[in-house]
């Protein structure tokens, strides 16, 4: 069973180091911080029963901790921790929720006995109060920016997820298209809203910490084990963890991914205890899994296992005119952020440039062209004048040809008519890409013979 948790927050080291030792002893899971913004960050995060609050950060004072707990969470347990007990002060944080007040130097009977007393009371109250608040309108669907039937499709299918108890979902598409963005909205529309939404990016961390990091550990399972520590499985106890990049997991953690989805248990590092998995797992991924799977660089069977529901988010250039509303959305935003008033506009020969554009990091790259641009332009339109200078070169190969729209090719075709060897060229190199470049893969997207592949390659010096 998790061990409930108490975050400490108290900008005095000796002050955390004495409460983590008496808060484990008492059987509980310490979690600390020394600032305002550290606590309403790891609070977030880990959702503690309880949280201890000295009066006087290095960033603000208690009472913002307890104000912005109280925001999210009304019926969290917030004991106050002050230097000295003030009258006036005291008031304001009962008026604010504060539910008790133990005074330096701390006595820890005293405090244990104010924790037990508060849980007590918290489990007498129903259920339904206890649900913390979570910040719905910042991660739904609404704020995903996009009319493009591609994105549509995708959004519908991500709703699908939202609403079902599926336990595995992979989210495949290239670098930049905003994998992690549909994860939260997934997470934030679905029934585990009020639980943690936990992301790690598996590409960040070396293999031999990434294994503690997820599994947590025993105290004494090696060298710098000095106390038991919880992993990220344990910390998203009903909520949902975020795997990014899981194409860069080691095949040794592939296995005991597996093992724990298949099994849904695991085990700390050093630990002999089974204990529960309760939490949707999210994979994303840039690769194409089922190929590199195939290619024996990612487990097939954690692959298969993974992609009970899989959703192929599609890259920016197959989506029309989004990305004019998202260059819209991000200078209005940026131009609002810089105090810049009315937003600027983009100019016409600017507009036509991004939608012939490739956009080979998709959204991303976006976004910093259009920060970059405003910037640097000092005129109501961003121009030419400021964009980076793949735009500047006609005929770059970051452009998709004249007539060659890869967005209303996908879905129609265009008005003034295509050349069909045109077609068969870009569903060549769509074909390619999406198999990682296995000519024998995007001969069978597009059932047609290797050789006729080949050929195509030769024949336009692809």
């Amino acid at each position: 069973m998790t061990l409930l948790k108490i975050l400490v927050v108290d900008g005095d080291e000796q002050i955390r180091l004495m409460l983590n030792q008496a808060i484990k002893n008492w059987g509980f899971t310490p979690i600390e911080a020394s600032t305002v913004s550290e606590s309403v960050e790891l609070f977030n995060l880990h959702q503690p029963i309880v949280t201890l609050v000295e009066t006087s950060l290095h960033d603000g004072v208690g009472l913002d901790v307890l104000r912005e707990i109280k925001k999210r969470q009304p019926n969290n347990i917030v004991i106050m921790i002050p230097e000295v007990l003030r009258v006036n002060e005291t008031l304001t944080a009962l008026r604010a929720g504060a539910c008790d007040f133990i005074a330096k130097p701390i006595n820890l009977e005293e405090l244990h006995k104010a924790i037990s007393n508060a849980i007590k009371a918290r489990k007498l109250q129903p259920e339904d109060q206890q649900l913390q608040q979570v910040p719905i309108n910042s991660f739904n669907f609404e704020n995903i920016i996009g009319t493009s039937p591609a994105i549509k499709e995708t959004i519908s299918l991500a709703r699908k997820v939202a609403a079902s108890d599926v336990s595995c979902v992979l989210l495949q598409g290239e670098s930049g298209t905003g994998k992690d963005l549909v994860a939260k909205a997934i997470h934030y529309s679905s029934p585990r809203a009020s639980k943690p939404f936990v992301a790690i990016n598996c590409a960040a961390i070396p293999a031999n910490l990434l294994e503690s990091e997820l599994f947590g550990y025993e105290k004494g399972a090696f060298t710098d084990a000095k106390a038991r520590k919880e992993g990220l499985f344990e910390q998203t106890d009903g909520g949902t963890l975020f795997l990014d990049e899981i194409g860069e997991l080691d095949m040794g953690l592939q296995a005991k991914l597996l093992r724990v989805l298949e099994e849904g248990t695991f085990r700390r590092v050093g630990g002999l205890l089974d204990l529960p998995l309760n939490a949707r797992v999210i994979a994303a991924s840039n690769r194409n899994l089922k190929t590199e799977s195939q290619e024996k660089r990612f487990r097939q069977d954690l692959f298969y296992r993974l992609s009970i529901i899989q959703i192929e988010l599609p890259p920016l250039r197959l989506r029309g005119e989004d990305v004019i509303l998202l260059a819209e959305y991000y200078i209005e935003r940026l131009d609002k952020k810089w105090h810049q008033t009315p937003a600027r506009k983009l100019a016409p020969e600017v507009a036509e440039a991004f939608r012939r554009y490739r956009w080979e990091g998709n959204v991303r790259e976006l976004r910093n062209v259009i920060e970059r641009a405003l910037i640097l332009e000092e005129n109501e339109l961003i121009t030419m004048k400021y964009l980076p200078e793949e735009f500047q070169i006609k005929g770059n190969s970051k452009y998709l040809k004249r007539g060659l729209s890869e967005a209303s090719l996908y879905f129609t075709l265009p008005p003034e008519g295509i050349s069909l060897d045109m077609v068969e060229e870009w569903l060549i190199q769509q074909a390619l890409h999406r198999s990682g470049g296995n000519v024998t893969r995007a001969s069978e997207f597009l059932r047609v013979s290797r050789d006729r592949i080949r050929y195509r390659l030769r024949k336009n010096k692809l």
